[in-house]
C-alpha cells in the first residue's frame, strides 16, 4: 500500500458520513422538485417585465421547499453573495438602526457597504453595526441593545475561526430569541449549503442568503444568488432588490439551469467535502497545520492549510491551476483585489468565475501565508490536484 492509499484509508469513516448526508439531502431536493410539479415548461426563458414566469416562480417555490423556508427570492441577476447580503441588509435596516455581527468580522467584501463614504454604504444612511464574537465577548451585553438584525455568518472567510455547526447555529438563534426576541436573525449561508442535512432556516433563522455559484449551483449556473426565510421579509428583500412596491417581476433566461444546479447540488457538495478531506489529510501527513482536521465533522466546503511561506502558497496555487480544465496553462499571479488589504492570490480553472464549488484555492499574501482550498466538483481531478501540490512542495526537484 502506498502512503497515498494509507492517507485515503484514513479518510474512509469521513468519506462515508458524507455519503449518508448526500442521498438526504438528494433525496429531500427531489420530493421538493416533485411537489411542486416542476416540468419542461418551467424552462421557457421570458422577456421584458417577466411577467407570469411560472418559471420563476417555481424555482422559488422549489428552492424555499428544499430549505425550510416559508418563501424565497431566487435571481441570476444578484451579481454574487455580497449583493444578496447587501440587498437584505438595506431591506431590514432603515436609519440610526443597527446590525451586530456575532461571528466576528464580517468578510472583506462587506467593508464598503458598512463603511464606504459616499458610495450607498450603511453608513451613508446613518445605520450603525457593531461587531463581537460570541465565543470571546459579552453577547448578552450586545444583544440587550435589542439589536434590528443579528447576522451570523457560517462560513470561516479568511479567518482561521471553526465554521459553524446546524447545532451551534440553532444555539445561537435560542439565546439571540431569549435576549432580543424583535431582532431579525440573518445567516450568511455561502459555503455551507447541504453540507448537513439541515439548513439555517430549519432551525428558527429568519432570513438566510446565498450565491448560486457556491454550493446550491454545482459549478451550472453562470450567475445568481438567493435570499429565502420569513415570507414578509422576503417580500422587503425583493421590493429593496426590484423597487419600491415592485413584486412578481423579472424576465429570466436560466431557468433550466438554475433547477438543474440545485438539483445536483448535494453530489457537487460531497465531491467538494471529499476534497477537502483528503487534502486536510494529506497535507497534515506532511507536517503542515490545517483546519479542519481530516477526521473533523465539516460545516463548509473550505479547508485551511498554513503553508508556511510565499513560496508554497503559490506552488499549491499553481498546481491547482495546472490541474483545472479551464486556463491550465496559466501561472495565478498575486492582485490587488478589490475589497482586500493585501495581495490575493487565486487559483480557480472552473467554468463559472468565481464559483468556488469548482476546485478553486485563494490566499493574501501574508502570514502565516495560508491557502484556503474549496470546491472540487470531481473529487478524482481534485485528488491529482493536491497530489501535484505535495510533490510540488515536499519534493521540488524530483
Amino acid at each position: 500500500m502506498t502512503e497515498i492509499d494509507e492517507i485515503l484509508s484514513k479518510c474512509k469513516n469521513q468519506f462515508d458520513y458524507v455519503d449518508e448526508v448526500c442521498e438526504i439531502n438528494s433525496l429531500k431536493i427531489l420530493e421538493s422538485f416533485r411537489k411542486n410539479r416542476v416540468s419542461e415548461s418551467h424552462f421557457a426563458p421570458s422577456t421584458g417585465y417577466g411577467y407570469g414566469n411560472s418559471g420563476r416562480e417555481v424555482i422559488n417555490k422549489v428552492f424555499a421547499k428544499s430549505f425550510g423556508a416559508e418563501s424565497a427570492l431566487v435571481s441570476s441577476s444578484f451579481v454574487s453573495g455580497t449583493h444578496a447580503i447587501s440587498v437584505a441588509l438595506f431591506a431590514l435596516l432603515r436609519p440610526n438602526q443597527r446590525v451586530l455581527f456575532i461571528t466576528g468580522k464580517p468578510y472583506d467584501t462587506l467593508d464598503s457597504i458598512l463603511n464606504g463614504d459616499n458610495c450607498c454604504s450603511l453608513k451613508d444612511f446613518e445605520i450603525k453595526h457593531e461587531i463581537c464574537d460570541y465565543k470571546k465577548d459579552n453577547l448578552v451585553f450586545y444583544l440587550k441593545k435589542s439589536p434590528e438584525v443579528v447576522y451570523i455568518q457560517k462560513s470561516r472567510g479568511y479567518s482561521f475561526r471553526d465554521s459553524l455547526s446546524i447545532l451551534k447555529i440553532k444555539n445561537l438563534i435560542e439565546k439571540i430569541k431569549f435576549l432580543s426576541p424583535e431582532s431579525v436573525v440573518l445567516v450568511d449561508n455561502c459555503y455551507g449549503e447541504f453540507v448537513e442535512q439541515f439548513e439555517p432556516t430549519d432551525v428558527g433563522a429568519d432570513l438566510v442568503v446565498g450565491s448560486l455559484i457556491k454550493n446550491p449551483g454545482a459549478g451550472i449556473p453562470a450567475s445568481g444568488g438567493y435570499i429565502l426565510g420569513k415570507r414578509e421579509l422576503v417580500s422587503l428583500c425583493e421590493q429593496r432588490f426590484l423597487a419600491s412596491g415592485l413584486k412578481d417581476m423579472g424576465a429570466s433566461s436560466n431557468n433550466r439551469e438554475i433547477l438543474m444546479g440545485l438539483f445536483y447540488s448535494p453530489l457537487a457538495v460531497r465531491e467538494s467535502l471529499k476534497s477537502g478531506i483528503f487534502a486536510s489529510a494529506l497535507f497534515e501527513y506532511a507536517g503542515f497545520e490545517v483546519s479542519p482536521r481530516y477526521d473533523d465533522k465539516r460545516y463548509d466546503i473550505v479547508t485551511c492549510i498554513k503553508l508556511e511561506n510565499e513560496k508554497n502558497l503559490l506552488k499549491f496555487c499553481e498546481s491547482v491551476q495546472k490541474y483545472s480544465p479551464i486556463d491550465s496553462f496559466v501561472i495565478p499571479e498575486p492582485w490587488n483585489m478589490p475589497g482586500y488589504d493585501h495581495k490575493v492570490v487565486m487559483a480557480a480553472g472552473g467554468f463559472v468565475s468565481g464559483s468556488s464549488i469548482e476546485l478553486s484555492a485563494d490566499a493574501p499574501l501574508k502570514e502565516p501565508f495560508a491557502v484556503w482550498f474549496q470546491g472540487g466538483t470531481n473529487f478524482y481531478l481534485a485528488k491529482k490536484a493536491l497530489i501535484s501540490s505535495f510533490n510540488e512542495i515536499l519534493m521540488p526537484n524530483d
